[in-house]
């Protein structure tokens, strides 16, 4: 089976450029010309974009790396640099004086969605360690090509495009929440010095980036502890491994490390654990949906099962 490879295709006048998938050259002038408005019946001629190196060979083609940008030249359409290299006498083989787009090429992260989409296709728990950059390059991808690189239906990858960016959207409100509740510890640590005795006042330092000390007695970071103090949520509010590390504690420790008393220490227990064991709870149906899925591909079809039991044994009569 021949090795698929991403691409890049661009006009004469690099207006339009997309992002492709294809397994040989003849297929990048098909998938081209149906991306760029071409008729797959009229002849193109296959270029390299930086240089305008004909490609014609399919060996050639494919010795290549992935994610080159070619340039389909239909008619008497020339290929001319994209930059300003001669005094401008290369733009005149344009229509008209279009800046490079190379700077803002949209097709630049389709290897990128492409290896992305894989993964999901392997084990769709795998979305968890995904960065917002990765889910928007997701979001960003044609749903057509998404469909077809995880053998969904178009509507189900457009519905999974959907999905994603209400995940982004809420990350970033999450964040913005974040940088408020930091802006109102601060203030809460702030008007805490003042009142303290000079002694006291005198030992922090004031210098070093929020939530970067440890506090040696506890073992907790600085900005941990102050999250832990908030009025508003504390749970929904720390990392992971900062919950397992307070659930682990116990009551009676983060009671003296907080200075609370056990009623309230307490509860601050049970809202960690509830949060901790829901973030687990996630995970773990992550992996179910991907095992189900997993199975229900390797489980026989009714139609060959039966066909198997109607098939005699080898030596029966």
């Amino acid at each position: 089976m021949t090795d698929i490879k991403a691409c890049k295709v661009c006009n004469f006048t690099r207006q339009k450029s997309y992002g492709v998938v294809v397994p040989s050259l003849n297929e990048l002038k098909k998938k081209g010309c149906e991306f760029l408005g071409l008729s797959p019946t009229d002849p193109v001629t296959v270029v390299l974009d930086n240089d305008g190196t004909i490609v014609e060979d399919q060996a050639y083609f494919l010795c290549l790396p992935s994610n080159t940008k070619f340039m389909l030249l239909h008619d008497k359409e020339t290929w001319a640099p994209g930059h300003k290299i001669d005094g401008g006498t290369a733009w005149m083989a344009r229509d008209s004086m279009l800046l490079d787009t190379d700077t803002v090429d949209t097709s630049s992260t389709a290897a990128l969605w492409w290896d992305l989409a894989q993964q999901l296709k392997q084990d769709l728990t795998s979305i968890i360690l995904m960065s917002e950059a990765d889910l928007q390059s997701l979001v960003d991808a044609p749903h057509s090509e998404l469909a077809s690189a995880l053998g969904f239906h178009e509507k189900k990858a457009q519905d999974l495009q959907e999905t994603l960016q209400r995940v982004l959207d809420r990350k970033e409100e999450e964040r913005q929440s974040k940088e408020l509740l930091q802006l109102y510890l601060k203030a809460v640590e702030k008007e805490d010095r003042q009142q303290e005795e000079p002694s006291q006042a005198g030992t922090g330092d004031e210098d070093l980036p929020d939530g970067m000390e440890v506090d040696s007695a506890s073992g907790f970071l600085s900005r941990t502890l102050m999250v832990l103090k908030g009025k508003t949520s504390p749970e929904t509010r720390l990392s992971t491994e900062d919950l397992q590390m307070v659930v682990t504690r116990g009551v009676e420790a983060m009671q003296q490390v907080l200075g609370w008393n056990t009623a309230k220490t307490t509860a601050l227990l049970q809202a960690c654990e509830a949060e901790l064991s829901t973030r687990l709870q996630q995970i773990q149906a992550m992996r179910s949906i991907s095992s189900t899925q997993l199975d229900s591909s390797r489980q026989p079809s009714a139609t060959s099962t039966k066909e198997a039991a109607e098939t005699p044994t080898q030596g029966s009569t």
